[in-house]
């Protein structure tokens, strides 16, 4: 079964129409990156699709991430791991949501909304369950993500962040801005795109981002027909969406 939702270009410009089609299986998390998709459901089991199919992953995460950095994953004790040929290796440290977006280093936010980033030679280097250099990034936000212009963060009351000056070995940046609008959580495509859900289920897209300028310039509404949605990943053209029941939608954005 095919949905269709509608990618609004302005508020009073033409709506262009991006097919969506029902992915089988059910997920709470997905991310999606370089071609490669993984997520986790409500039970904790970890997926990756191959082909046209699921292929469960041994393993129990509550959240799991595929990017530059590789392939990271957090449990319900908010232990980290990363995978490392083809088995999950417990690292230092404690996260509830992690990302592997960035040109090759780690973020993150830990259980009590604290931030965190490993630079790109220490994550390159894991190996083992040896201490880890995390930076401590002043501030406080539920959700952070990074790609290869920009990291972007949503708060406990849904406010939106951009990190200016992070770099592939100074992950902690330089400074905040504030961003107009409301997100309860928000993504970082490998090509630099950045997507978002709002409390209410709606999806937003960040409009003229560049390496120039990669805070972008306004969010544009994607109207999504299939439910509301509470989690999003883009990559390759594709937007990867889970419903808020689990349903999984695969869009293309053209």
């Amino acid at each position: 079964m095919k949905y269709t939702i509608l990618l609004l270009l302005n508020l009073w410009g033409p709506a262009t129409a991006i097919d969506c089609e029902d992915v089988d299986g059910s997920l709470k998390q997905i991310d999606v990156s370089n071609g490669q998709v993984f997520g986790v459901n409500d039970a904790g089991n970890i997926y990756t699709r191959y082909m046209d199919s699921w292929v469960q992953i041994p393993g129990v995460l509550i959240h799991v991430t595929v990017g530059p950095a590789g392939v990271w994953g957090v449990n319900k004790n908010y232990n980290i791991y990363k995978l490392v040929g083809g088995y999950w290796v417990q690292v230092q440290g404690l996260l509830k949501q992690i990302d592997a977006g960035g040109a090759q280093y780690i973020s993150g936010a830990n259980m009590n909304d604290d931030i965190f980033c490993l630079n790109r030679q220490p994550a390159a280097s894991v190996r083992d369950g040896s201490g880890l250099p995390w930076v401590n990034i002043a501030g406080k936000l539920k959700h952070y993500a990074c790609g290869p212009y920009s990291c972007w963060g949503v708060n406990s009351i849904d406010d939106i962040y951009f990190r200016y000056d992070v770099t592939v070995d100074g992950c902690q940046g330089s400074k905040w801005q504030q961003i107009p609008g409301k997100l309860s959580m928000i993504e970082v495509g490998t090509d630099g795109s950045v997507y978002g859900v709002n409390s209410l289920g709606d999806v937003y897209y960040r409009e003229g981002i560049t390496a120039s300028n990669p805070i972008g310039t306004s969010w544009t509404q994607v109207a999504v027909c299939g439910g509301k949605i509470k989690y999003a990943s883009y990559d390759l053209g594709k937007l990867w969406l889970i419903t808020d029941d689990g349903k999984i939608l695969k869009c293309k954005v053209v």
